[in-house]
């Protein structure tokens, strides 16, 4: 192998393009010229390197948060039933919706039919000190009600799941844009050398429809593929194709990864292609996992007490065992962790299946809190829960349609204000009136807690220079600590 590596080397070098060549010679002259025009300096300022560090030099403000966890609701969940509740449409079960608010808005399977309020299918209680109203299906977050700043006034621009989905993610209704958890990788690194920045978990729930989850709301877009979420399973293989084939011990795997490794490194040096840089950092990256992975996974040294507070045996799929690995995941220095549950559309039946998928989830979101908060991690990580739109105030049989006008989230640690709410829809829950929050306010928000300005994390692709937020957004100022 070493004489056939050297040959290739050999080759190699004397293959350099033209194109690559006239780049380098023109990068060259203008990098000398601009040093010459700037100071004398200019050329010994070494570029923000994209790694550890990230890409921006230094952040804007003093960051709170280290890391998010977000537990993403996919399906989107009934504000009605979860965190905004409204008497007064109760009050009017089966009577016409005002056509005031209806009346030439976009309603996905409702439009021409009949609209009739829908009265809240479960009771509301106040919960902790703060008082915060959660609903009698939250038993478990009611405990932690007062580490809880609830948004009762989202809005959003897909009445979809796909789309509303990627915009959620991407900040972008046009596929190809790169994910949050993509844009936080890129500008500001992570902790881990031996695990990903960005790691996705998903569970199937029982009681929903459960939609499918394209594999590109975690993709980076046009940033370089490194920074693409990772896809880890809690059952079964963790991480597809990483693992050695079996016969082949670690020494020889690496004896493997440093001949790619160098035959990658004299492509570059030809083409110039910085992708080839990505495909190098990623074969590096999937070696340190086959060990990294494994230790991670394996919940079996967790405490008993841990294991039952969060209500998991361990390694059995379930958005409980997810809870646990995003926190082993975030001790480990992993930037930004998204886990799925997709039992949320509930179309039909809603009074019974949101209790149900309420229960799926409510036990271990607790557990997290709390498990950080005795760690000492709560304050520098963020925790969010929700979906990607909410449900209308209109019966659709006995469920509910889809809902983008106004709904609800909460956050936890990482810098937003416990034991508050902020913004309200009206007195139906229908659409946002008091404090509208956009996506792009959220994505602005989350982006400050960790010291980032929002308009200032960019990335020039096609001419022009891009960013999560797109051209809108304003940070939350009032949730922040």
């Amino acid at each position: 192998m070493r004489h056939h590596l050297e040959e290739d080397e050999r080759r190699a070098r004397l293959r350099i393009t033209r194109r690559s060549l006239l780049g380098r010679g023109a990068a060259g002259i203008g990098t000398l010229a601009l040093a010459s025009l700037l100071n004398e300096d200019a050329l010994a300022a070494p570029a923000p390197a994209v790694g550890p560090v990230g890409a921006l030099a230094r952040r804007h403000f003093a960051p709170k948060a280290k890391r998010v966890i977000q537990l993403y609701m996919a399906g989107g969940p009934s504000h009605l039933e979860t965190l905004d509740p409204k008497p007064k449409l109760g009050e009017m079960h089966g009577q016409p919706m005002p056509e005031s608010l209806t009346k030439g808005q976009q309603i996905a399977q409702l439009q021409g039919q009949q609209l009739k309020c829908f009265a809240p299918q479960h009771p509301f209680v106040r919960a902790g000190k703060s008082g915060q109203e959660i609903s009698s299906i939250f038993p478990h977050l009611a405990g932690v009600a007062d580490e809880l700043c609830i948004i009762r006034s989202l809005h959003t621009e897909a009445i979809n799941h796909d789309p509303a989905h990627t915009f959620m993610n991407t900040g972008s209704l046009i596929n190809g844009r790169p994910a949050m958890g993509s844009w936080l990788w890129y500008g500001l690194g992570c902790d881990s050398q031996n695990l990903p920045g960005f790691v996705v978990l998903t569970s199937l729930g029982r009681f929903g429809q459960a939609q499918p989850i394209a594999a590109r709301q975690w993709h980076s877009g046009f940033l370089p593929g490194n920074f693409q979420g990772v896809e880890f399973r809690s059952k079964g293989d963790p991480v597809l194709y990483v693992g050695r084939p079996g016969g082949v011990s670690a020494g020889r795997q690496a004896d493997v990864v440093d001949a790619v490794r160098s035959l990658n490194r004299l492509r570059a040096d030809t083409v110039d292609d910085p992708e080839i840089a990505t495909r190098i950092s990623q074969y590096e990256l999937a070696f340190r996992m086959q060990t990294s992975v494994p230790e991670l996974m394996d919940l079996s040294k967790e405490p008993r007490s841990v294991l039952e507070s969060y209500g998991t045996e361990g390694g059995d799929g379930s958005f409980a065992a997810n809870c646990l690995l995003a926190r082993r995941l975030a001790e480990r220095g992993v930037r930004f962790i998204q886990l799925y549950h997709r039992d949320w559309d509930h179309h039909g039946s809603i009074k019974e299946h949101i209790h149900g998928t309420a229960a799926e989830v409510d036990r271990a979101a607790a557990a997290l809190i709390r498990d950080l908060k005795t760690r000492g991690m709560l304050d520098e990580t963020l925790v969010m829960w929700g979906g990607e739109f909410g449900r209308t105030p209109m019966g659709q049989g006995s469920g509910r349609d889809h809902h983008i006008k106004g709904f609800s989230m909460w956050m936890a640690g990482g810098g937003i204000k416990p034991g508050v709410s902020y913004g309200a829809t009206d007195e139906f829950g229908y659409a946002a009136v008091e404090n509208p929050v956009h996506v792009n306010d959220l994505h602005a928000t989350i982006l400050r807690l960790f010291g980032v300005d929002h308009t200032q994390l960019t990335y020039r692709f096609q001419g022009r220079d891009f960013r999560l937020t797109d051209v809108a957004g304003k940070p939350i100022e009032a949730i922040l600590v």
